[in-house]
């Protein structure tokens, strides 16, 4: 496996590895005077101090963000509560600003569609009165495409029933790594009452290849055992297969279980490989795990209102436009210069 899969700043995953300017390099050097390769070369002992410098920077991030995880949790706390139900918040604790430019914008047909929607809906249902946030981080993970393809719809009943997602940093003096769990009510499927997935984390240099260092790396991930009810476990489903005796031509029909996809298959990871020899299927799917570790620590944990609102979508696609727009640009800008150099070509002739 590729020993840059799963390097972050701060533990982002960065599947692409490192630039490839360390193949010239080698090129460029064997052109120099001895007497400046000889200085090179002790700029590369000052640059590899640095990567270590550097990655005692990360390893005090950790630690801040240890810290700081403690300071985040009685607020996570009252989220699960609200979010269950188990506790009503305060009028005071609901509000909330308005922005009046964007409701002077909204047209006054739409208000009027949504108000009579509204009505409709209280009319349908006048005693309703859901308890909590139903299907809080179910509709999270549908809203979010990384999350959303690992969704089947035999999954979603049984994430009706997640009640909160934390992550825990290791503790000081241990090896640097993250737990997410994964926090459910009582449920007619499994008996855990909590699902982890531990990522383990690397932030050292190298020895073979100091200058690829970039920031602390996942570098493997461990599941957990889930304890399925009988006939309930998602991950594996049943097929039934006649066969037929060769000699006495009778028939008879076996069962036997075979994968399902399902999203409980991420608490099955793919194990990286002591050696570093993975078929590129695996290496792929360690890698995209990765990711989704990361996504859960960095964004969906901390700011799992928004992505239920659709807010945080929102702003991850205005930055995707805003990188396309800005390619056009380029692209165009490259198109134009083309047909001025053809215009003027055309003129000399």
């Amino acid at each position: 496996m590729d020993a840059n899969k799963g390097k972050a700043d701060q533990a982002t995953p960065n599947p692409g590895g490192q630039m490839g300017k360390s193949v010239v390099l080698p090129f460029m050097e064997s052109m120099l005077p001895k007497a400046v390769k000889r200085r090179v070369h002790a700029l590369k002992r000052l640059q590899e101090q640095c990567a270590h410098i550097e990655a005692k920077f990360y390893e005090e991030v950790h630690e801040l963000e240890r810290k700081y995880a403690t300071l985040y949790q009685p607020l996570f706390d009252k989220r699960r509560e609200i979010v269950a139900g188990a506790v009503e918040p305060t009028d005071e604790e609901c509000e909330w600003p308005i922005d009046e430019d964007e409701e002077d914008e909204l047209a006054e047909e739409v208000k009027e569609k949504v108000t009579i929607e509204d009505a409709k809906k209280e009319e349908a249902t006048p005693e309703e009165d859901p308890k909590g946030i139903p299907d809080f981080w179910l509709t999270i993970f549908k809203s979010v495409d990384m999350l959303s393809d690992m969704v089947q719809e035999h999954d979603e009943p049984i994430l009706k029933h997640l009640r909160d997602i934390q992550v825990k940093f290791s503790e000081p003096g241990q090896p640097m790594s993250f737990t997410l769990e994964f926090h459910f009510e009582p449920n007619g499927y499994f008996n855990n009452a909590v699902l982890t997935k531990v990522y383990k984390m690397k932030s050292e240099p190298e020895a073979s290849d100091p200058f690829s260092f970039e920031g602390p790396e996942i570098i493997d991930c461990e599941g957990c055992q889930i304890d399925w009810h009988k006939g309930k476990d998602v991950t594996v489903k049943v097929i039934k297969k006649k066969q037929k005796h060769k000699g006495r031509g009778t028939v008879r029909t076996v069962t036997k279980q075979v994968p399902n996809d399902s999203f409980f298959n991420f608490f099955n990871p793919v194990k990286a490989s002591p050696d570093g020899e993975m078929d590129e299927d695996s290496e792929l799917n360690l890698t995209t795990d990765f990711e989704i570790g990361h996504f859960f620590r960095e964004r969906i944990i901390s700011r799992a209102v928004l992505y239920f609102t659709g807010e945080a979508l929102e702003d991850d696609e205005s930055f995707e436009e805003e990188e396309l727009e800005e390619g056009d640009e380029e692209e165009q800008d490259e198109e134009g210069d083309e047909d001025d150099e053809e215009g003027e070509a055309d003129s000399k002739a």
